[in-house]
């Protein structure tokens, strides 16, 4: 693991995607686009799942 340093993070990657969906979320609901507003939360919901197995997986290895 000599340039382990040298990749990214990818739970931090999920975060910025999770992030940036729901501030997507939040303009589509403004708008009054309720569809859209579902429909990027659902994809969201999704992404926060993905950082929970991540978080998991992590700490399962520490164990």
């Amino acid at each position: 693991m000599m340039f382990g340093w040298l990749r990214g993070d990818p739970k931090k990657k999920l975060e910025a995607q999770y992030a940036k969906k729901l501030e997507e979320a939040r303009d589509a609901q403004r708008n009054g686009n309720i569809q859209g507003y579902a429909s990027l939360m659902t994809e969201a919901e999704t992404i926060l799942l993905e950082i929970d197995r991540l978080a998991e997986t992590v700490e399962d290895g520490n164990a």
